[in-house]
């Protein structure tokens, strides 16, 4: 969805500030589809669309190993993977087979990281591969359960190695940012990086099936000669070997909450400044949603409207 207090918006005045993009100044539309990676990360209080909540989701189980001191989450993903490529499918997006394989993988790591955090905590991810370009975006706020991302295979910024972004926010505290870098093709090998240097604790990631997986965690008096030496079989069979105590069940849906006051928004200052710069001598244009790719179409009526109304 589209966090309470994290929207992602286009500063289309100026250069890109995001490091794993190249900078790019807003081009002439021309009321053609605009697809560009201008997305910066703000924090504000925007509207949004609320996620459905008569949609059952997917549960994520979370237990606490008693006698090893780590946490597990653990999901079956095909649900959530449908609800994705029918958002691909109902946006006309086609991510190629080896950035749509990871952003599947990084999908399932980034619920599972979320389901072992606050409530009131919203996260954003951005994994950057240079072999071969891409941007993984991935967003998600606990308070609703909601998750979204998109896939950035184009004016992908050539850097000296893979980086990882994490953006966080706790309840009213200041945003947090930490950046590590990665080495290999693989978004769990990518988290795992995260949680060395960021979280600096360990956490590692397990494929127990085809769309299953599961993160453990270490907390404190962790049994870390345990933890390291775990196997996806071993975790498979949590149940039968370890005392678990079930902590949580979190359910999770894709949704991003974007709309088109969301979008207007975020063309109401190249709007303001010179107009025909968006719209030429069309009647609309079309914006896709930074966050999850959506297609919005807005008229130059109803940005004229917008801007007059917010001035």
């Amino acid at each position: 969805m589209w966090p309470h207090s994290l929207t992602l918006v286009a500063t289309m005045t100026g250069e890109i500030s995001d490091p794993a993009r190249q900078n790019h100044h807003l081009p002439k539309t021309r009321g053609r589809l605009y697809n560009g990676p201008f997305a910066v990360m703000v924090w504000a209080m925007p509207e949004n669309t609320p996620p459905n909540h008569a949609d059952t989701g997917l549960e994520v189980r979370t237990h606490f190993v008693r006698s090893r001191h780590a946490l597990v989450a653990r999901a079956d993903f095909s649900d959530l993977f449908v609800d994705y490529y029918l958002h691909l499918g109902a946006q006309r997006m086609q991510p190629s087979p080896e950035a749509d394989a990871r952003f599947k993988r990084a999908l399932a790591a980034f619920v599972l990281h979320c389901a072992s955090r606050p409530w009131n905590e919203l996260t954003a991810w951005t994994i950057n591969f240079q072999q071969p370009p891409m941007n993984l975006f991935l967003t998600g706020d606990n308070s609703t359960g909601a998750v979204a991302g998109r896939v950035f295979e184009e004016n992908v910024k050539e850097l000296p190695e893979n980086l990882f972004y994490a953006d966080v926010v706790r309840g009213a505290q200041p945003k947090r940012r930490s950046a590590v870098a990665f080495t290999g093709g693989d978004p769990l090998v990518a988290v795992e990086e995260f949680y060395k240097q960021s979280e600096q604790r360990l956490g590692r990631f397990f494929q127990l099936g085809e769309e299953e997986f599961a993160l453990v965690t270490e907390h404190p008096d962790c049994d870390l000669a345990w933890l390291r030496a775990l196997t996806a079989e071993q975790v498979a069979d949590l149940k039968t070997t370890e005392t678990l105590a079930l902590l949580e069940r979190r359910i999770v849906r894709w949704h991003c909450g974007c709309n088109q006051p969301r979008m207007m928004e975020v063309l109401a200052p190249t709007m303001r400044q010179d107009p025909d710069e968006l719209f030429g001598d069309e009647p609309k244009l079309e914006i896709r949603c930074p966050r999850c790719g959506a297609r919005h179409a807005i008229t130059r009526e109803a940005m004229e409207a917008y801007v007059a109304e917010t001035a």
